[in-house]
């Protein structure tokens, strides 16, 4: 790319003043996958009515690409160094056709400064306004220190004083603020010996995804000084975040948690010697034996904090998509054979992890009407979502602003994600399979909105394997230059943008892998059509405002709800 076409890319515009303060939370919406199937749900299109009525309507299809960033630094950008030629003419193609949007922060309904996510950036685009989440209601608590005020928590703590008085206090353990806060934990605890609970035991899940690959000794070592300053609590097993935060249903990942939690397996150590078992891993000789943050195997500290019959327990991540299978074989029946199964231990958690499960959620969910695909069923305007497993509740539930079921004339996609341990064995994924029936729902002539996720950017991306990256960002442009093509050739509006930023910033100036996301803008693109882009002077555009573009392109009218603007000129 040319210096000048890096410098607009890398522009900045002022923060936004929120359009809506809603307060959201948001959880994954998975499918079982079944690996002899390539896809899911029927593609074998007939042609058919576009809509039931407004036949005239412009059709659109929407990609978005996942950890898609905007930088001019070279070195670590893995879409700068891959072979993009798609996305280098859509950003030659100048203001008519090509903007930038803020992923991150207040734009997004984050705290000021917070890297965007998948979740949040799915929700954003698809309700059309800024959807204020779970943290910033969370912050809000700690903040004027009344966690104890919290009616379940509360509640949570007096089980505790009444069956065991044992709480514990399970989550990822960092400040990478997209599924948990380790500023939360304490506040936990704190409300926790207000209430009285005699004993508590804390559960440290690694990040290293969130946050810098072996970061964690340094969360650790907060924890501990917490710990000691308070006189309260316990830390009593240490595991990474690839075991305890599984999501693909790889469940001997959580047996491995489970019986750590539970059993105690796993290397025993002392509170004193944990900083240097961890950096030992951290340092190993042999390649094979390292293990970052997000890799630690089970280390058990303090034995008598294990889950027991009768024990209470409080998981602390407020994004709930990984956070599920371990509430499933903790809360209700582990779905793997195991020795020892705790009796009548109560888990609540801190948000809606899902529909169907029965624990009691210390900040419930409020949900947003009138969403994209909620607005174009009620002008009855068929629909396409298509994404592979990983992402797949990104363009289904967190889209359509946390509701699992689908609208009336949408139908769905999932394309399966390769199995491999992780996603720099396969860095291309399965963006080709994507493409492939994303293609054939626009071909087929019966839908006036399609959309899809290319998730390779993002998820190798968060393996901090650069080479890998770039082969990811490769196969994405190829993706969406097939894509490209199919619109052109079916007179479908295609437009193009990204959830957050991740691959366009994979080192430091140090040359270290960055596994975490950016505030980065993401790239906003059209082809087709007859209008252009018309950013307002002042407007921080972001992704509240695709919605809106969505429906002005297709003739729609938008629904007083959506907070977020059309970005094409009158």
């Amino acid at each position: 790319m040319s210096a000048t076409i890096l410098a607009r890319l890398s522009l900045r515009l002022r923060t936004t003043n929120v359009n809506r303060q809603l307060e959201r939370r948001f959880y994954a919406f998975t499918h079982v996958v079944n690996p002899q199937q390539r896809v899911l749900s029927s593609t074998s299109f007939k042609k058919g009515p576009v809509y039931n009525s407004n036949v005239n309507m412009s059709k659109v299809c929407l990609i978005v690409i996942d950890g898609w960033g905007l930088s001019d630094r070279a070195e670590g950008n893995a879409i700068i160094n891959a072979t993009t030629p798609v996305m280098d003419t859509f950003a030659k193609a100048g203001d008519a056709n090509y903007c930038t949007l803020d992923a991150s922060g207040l734009a997004v309904g984050l705290p000021d400064g917070m890297m965007g996510n998948s979740e949040v950036g799915h929700l954003n685009i698809g309700a059309g306004r800024v959807l204020f989440q779970d943290i910033v209601r969370i912050n809000k608590d700690v903040a004027a220190k009344r966690m104890y005020e919290n009616n379940y928590f509360a509640e949570a703590c007096n089980r505790a004083k009444r069956k065991t008085g044992r709480l514990h206090l399970m989550g990822l353990t960092s400040d990478g603020g997209v599924h948990a806060h380790i500023e939360h934990l304490f506040a936990l605890l704190d409300g926790a010996k207000k209430i009285g609970v005699q004993k508590v035991f804390v559960h440290f899940f690694g990040d290293g995804r969130d946050t810098r690959p072996t970061s964690g000794t340094k969360y650790m070592q907060q924890l501990i000084d917490y710990l000691a300053k308070t006189g309260y609590g316990s830390l009593s097993t240490i595991m990474g975040r690839y075991y305890a935060m599984d999501r693909d249903k790889r469940w001997e990942r959580i047996q491995i948690a489970f019986e750590g939690l539970v059993q105690g397996k796993g290397e025993e150590t002392t509170l004193d010697k944990v900083i240097s078992v961890v950096e030992g891993r951290y340092n190993a000789a042999e390649e094979t034996e390292r293990q970052t943050d997000e890799f630690l195997k089970p280390i058990i500290i303090d034995k008598e904090g294990l889950i027991r019959d009768g024990d209470t327990v409080v998981f602390f991540n407020y994004r709930s998509d990984r956070a599920r299978q371990l509430s499933e074989a903790l809360g209700e029946k582990p779905p793997f054979e195991t020795s020892v199964i705790p009796k009548d231990i109560e888990l609540f958690t801190m948000t809606q992890y899902k529909k169907e499960f029965k624990f009691k959620m210390l900040y419930p969910p409020v949900v947003p009407s009138n969403v994209l695909a909620e607005w174009l069923s009620k002008k009855s305007a068929k629909q396409f979502h298509c994404a592979e497993t990983e992402k797949y509740a990104h363009v289904t539930f967190f889209f359509n602003g946390g509701q699992e079921k689908s609208f009336e004339g949408e139908e769905r996609c999932m394309v399966p994600s390769p199995k491999v341990a992780t996603y720099d064995l396969q860095p291309e994924m399965n963006c080709a399979g994507v493409a492939d029936e994303l293609c054939k729902a626009i071909e087929s002539g019966n839908f006036g909105f399609t959309m899809c996720n290319f998730a390779p950017p993002d998820m190798v991306g968060h393996t901090g394997k650069y080479e890998a990256a770039v082969i990811a960002c490769t196969a994405t442009d190829k993706a969406i230059g097939q894509v490209a093509e199919c619109c052109k050739k079916n007179d479908v509006i295609l437009l193009v943008t990204a959830d957050h930023g991740n691959a366009e910033l994979m080192k430091d100036e140090a040359g270290k892998p960055i596994t975490q996301h950016t505030t980065n803008r993401v790239p906003f693109v059209m082809q087709g059509g007859n209008r252009k882009f018309g950013v307002p002077a002042g407007h921080n555009a972001a992704l509240c405002d695709v919605a809106p573009t969505v429906l002005d392109l297709m003739g729609l009218d938008k629904p007083e709800d959506m907070g977020g603007i059309s970005l094409l000129q009158k």
